[in-house]
């Protein structure tokens, strides 16, 4: 199996959102979740648990977001 690009889940104080999910976009999820658990051998009871990790990966990888961040932080308060 390829190598996934999210693999244990942190462990960390949440925010709690509420999402609508197109049901396919919810059937990828519970798949991803039971590809994880298969590589990792520990099973993700809760699909909805991936959601963070993968935007967080997708916006640690996202070059147009990193390079706006840079930019707006070097801004004055109130000006990004």
């Amino acid at each position: 199996m390829a190598k996934l690009k999210i693999g244990a889940l942190p462990n960390d104080k949440p925010v709690k959102v509420t999402v609508e999910l197109p049901a396919g976009v919810h059937r990828d999820l519970v798949a991803y979740a039971e590809a994880i658990g298969r590589e990792t051998g520990q099973p993700v009871n809760d699909p909805s648990k991936l959601i963070a990790p993968m935007l967080m990966r997708f916006m640690a990888t996202d070059r147009g977001f990193a390079k706006w961040r840079r930019a707006t932080q070097s801004l004055p308060a109130g000006d990004g």
